[in-house]
């Protein structure tokens, strides 16, 4: 009958009471104070069948959603699905539409007052990562990025805003009646766009360093800054809307105070902390601390003024200044607890609260959220589609840019998680809306995956290599730079190239160092940088050494300097994107071990290996790496009267490659050089065509260098590896550097049996041979690979 209360009894201490006639749910629950924090023991938990302790019940809670949100990413990720992707399915899995059904999951380890304690710490964890990827963020990527970007951004924000307001202002109040007063927050909610969110999608997608990855991160930037503009006048609306035009006044004087304060006494103050901080050293542990505090003082402030507890921290992480020594001080306390525990703690917990048994078009109001969601996200696609297309970017990858700025992650499922808790949402719109997260979290890694690879910007569609570098014009080499001790090695072997004034030298000086404390990488040109706190630096000793190495050969040699700070895993994207946009022909790397004067290996890096092993592969012209074993690390050319140079010529495009950058040094007075021709007893492994082109070289040098005392050819006869190996033993103390061409996986008659011991395959087998620890000699060792045709 209507009118009459029922009630109904979960537990001893928890009832459930419905009125009929005023449609109102009263729950009744018994709580112990002072709460407890300590077990007495599992028998207590069989005994009641609950978990009454905080502590125990929140190390299972996390326990749970740890190992669940890792052993699904482990099994997901072969398919290409990011952590958030895996981390919203677990939170799912765990809610009320599967297993949140059972009363275990409902009324031990999820009960009411069991998700109080874990969505307090969730909240924080997710202050904690806006936090830490604010400080990642370099502000100054707005001023450097390019129109593309900065109209693509503007056109990916505007758009779905105009588009949505214009729906629910001409349709939702017609369709609508008491709830379309919601619908502009729901509306900021679907079109807001965030950098951290993207930046975690490239990292997984491994395109961060990407040229298409930068532009993204550029494009969401401009995004970013207008979707807080937008939130933070959402939240002076809703105030003004509630609580009247004084109230809102208060707030935005407090925010407009807030970010004066930012920008003229917190932001300086970080760059005096900086000052105060001796080169090499790591910051004091007071002034981290003082930020810890601010962190929590400003969640505080922009919670009692009307807004987010996640507002505060986000704008104060901006004012930090990125990279070292600060930024990266504090990514590196925050960042592997906070993006690893923490974040999947708070995905995991919001996409609980969903329920898909809730997803019912069975009202007004549902329908009318499904069509605005699919609306907007079109005019994001279209917002981010057009203005690439406008500036000829291919089609492809105007399309996976636009998928990318469209992304929806951590930040949407706060702001929709806030929305709710606000009541401005219903959890049915809540459900609809986490579950329009997840199609776009699945569905857009893969589409990006299909569409867009990043080698094929690397295709060499022209021969960019020594070879064909005409006679008497530039040659531009590309060289770069991990450690200061391979910086005379590098000027050495610049230096026995001969450049002259009919032959010049355009050389373009890539120093390397890994990205720490930012999400972006950063690129700085040391000829238009100015400089500044934050990177002054970085490249000291390579700027004063190449600056004066220019100097030394005035008219005859130019050189152009540059900074990257960048993810190893990805920084040989950056160096073919640089070696493509200089018209380089020849790319040199430093080998990854370095030797002590005594022949005895000091140490070797395993990362910068890699890097040298991704670069063969995808370098887009020829490429060379340069082995230091003593000779070029500690002479000069003045101080030396005669560099004797050998070139051990086998046959095959990287030989002939290495023979024409030897052929360089044939006019200086200075330099011996020395071809060994290998010829191979048994010459049936040999095509006509390769040995014509060899023959064709060979003979060529040969007729420009007759009569010419520093050029001496000699000719080997071997029968097989072996033989080769005894005689290269034979003349290696001869010479103060061998240049070889690397032949991979080429094996004829005169290295037969030597690939069985090869140790370092990016070298070849001739240069493998000449590197060899059995060697003890310092001759260094240039190995050359010619550009390699791409399709």
């Amino acid at each position: 009958m209507a009118g009459e209360a029922s009630t109904v009894t979960l537990t001893d201490d928890y009832t459930i009471s419905y009125d009929n006639a005023s449609n109102t749910m009263i729950i009744q629950e018994c709580t112990g104070l002072p709460s407890m924090v300590h077990s007495e023991g599992m028998w207590r938990y069989i005994r009641y069948g609950v978990v009454p302790y905080t502590l125990p019940l929140l190390q299972l809670q996390m326990v749970l959603i740890f190992t669940f949100t890792q052993a699904s990413y482990y099994i997901l990720k072969r398919y290409g699905i990011p952590k958030f992707t895996t981390q919203l399915i677990v939170g799912i899995i765990l809610g009320p539409s599967l297993l949140g059904r059972f009363k275990i999951f409902k009324n031990v380890l999820f009960s009411i007052q069991g998700q109080e304690i874990i969505g307090i710490l969730s909240v924080l964890s997710f202050t904690l990562f806006l936090f830490v990827s604010a400080v990642k963020m370099d502000i100054g990527m707005i001023k450097r990025n390019g129109r593309k970007a900065l109209f693509t951004g503007v056109a990916s924000m505007l758009l779905p805003l105009l588009i949505g307001m214009s729906f629910e202002v001409k349709i939702g109040r017609l369709w609508l009646k008491e709830e379309a007063y919601e619908l502009p927050y729901i509306t900021i909610a679907h079109c807001i766009t965030s950098f951290p969110v993207l930046a975690l999608l490239l990292e997984d997608l491994k395109i961060l360093n990407s040229e298409l990855g930068r532009l993204s991160l550029s494009t969401t930037m401009i995004c970013d800054m207008l979707s807080l503009l937008a939130v933070i006048s959402s939240f002076l609306i809703r105030i003004y809307q509630e609580k009247g035009t004084m109230f809102a006044a208060i707030d935005l004087g407090a925010v407009i105070i807030y970010i004066f304060v930012l920008v003229y006494a917190i932001r300086p103050a970080m760059f005096w902390v900086i000052r105060q901080t001796p080169k090499g050293r790591p910051i004091r542990d007071a002034y981290i601390h003082t930020i810890m505090l601010m962190i929590l003082g400003f969640s505080l402030f922009s919670n009692f003024f009307g807004g987010s507890l996640v507002v505060g921290p986000f704008i104060l992480g901006l004012a930090i200044p990125d990279g070292p020594p600060l930024g990266s001080t504090i990514v590196n306390k925050f960042n592997c607890f906070v993006s690893d525990v923490f974040l999947p703690l708070f995905v995991t917990t919001c996409a609980m609260r969903t329920d898909l048994r809730l997803i019912k078009f069975d009202n007004s109001f549902m329908t009318f959220n499904g069509i605005l969601i699919v609306l907007i996200f079109v005019a994001k696609m279209l917002g981010s589609l057009v203005p690439p297309l406008y500036a000829k970017m291919p089609l492809n990858d105007a399309l996976t840019l636009a998928l990318l700025v469209s992304f929806k992650g951590a930040t949407q499922l706060q702001f929709y998680s806030f929305l709710n808790d606000t009541e401005v949402m219903t959890d049915q719109v809540f459900t609809l809306s986490c579950v329009s997260i997840l199609v776009i979290a699945i569905s857009v890694p893969l589409l990006v995956k299909f569409l867009y690879h990043p080698s094929r910007r690397y295709a060499g569609y022209q021969k960019r290599d020594i070879m064909h570098c005409r006679a008497n014009t530039e040659l531009r080499i590309l060289v770069c730079i991990h450690r200061p001790d391979s910086i005379a090695a590098v000027i050495k072997l610049l230096e026995v190239s001969c450049p002259s004034r009919e032959r010049p030298l355009a050389v373009y000086v890539l120093h390397l160092i890994e990205l720490i404390g930012r999400t972006s990488p950063i690129f700085i040109s040391h000829q238009v940088q100015k400089k500044t706190v934050s990177n002054s630096s970085y490249s000291e000793n390579v700027i004063h050494a190449f600056n004066n190495f220019e100097q030394d050969n005035q008219g005859v040699v130019s050189v152009n300097i540059f900074t990257l700070i960048s993810v190893l895993q990805s920084m040989h994207e950056d160096i073919c994107i640089l070696g493509l946009d200089k018209l380089t022909s020849l790319i040199v790397l430093p080998f990854h071990r370095k030797w002590s004067i005594n022949g005895i290996v000091e140490s070797e890096d395993s990362t910068i290996r890699i890097l040298n092993c991704s670069m063969l592969e995808l370098a887009p012209c020829s490429i060379g790496i340069l082995v230091d074993r003593g000779y070029l690390g500690r002479q000069t050319v003045s101080s030396q009267s005669l560099c004797s140079v050998a070139m051990f010529f086998l046959g095959g495009n990287d030989d002939r490659e290495a023979l024409a950058f030897a052929n360089r040094m044939a006019n200086h007075s200075k330099i011996a050089l020395t071809v060994v021709h290998f010829i191979a007893s048994d010459t049936e492994g040999d095509t006509r065509l390769e040995k014509l082109f060899d023959n064709e070289i060979l003979n060529h040098i040969k007729l420009n260098n007759v009569g010419n005392e520093y050029v001496i050819f000699q000719e080997k006869i071997v029968k097989d590896g072996a033989q080769t190996a005894l005689i290269v033993r034979g003349m290696m103390n001869e010479y103060d550097l061998i240049i070889v061409g690397r032949r991979h996986n080429v094996e004829t008659s005169q290295t037969s049996g030597l690939a069985e011991w090869s140790e370092f395959p990016e070298l070849g087998i001739m240069g493998d041979l000449l590197v060899s620890l059995n060697l003890n000699c310092t001759t260094s060792v240039f190995v050359v690979q010619q550009q390699q045709k791409k399709t």
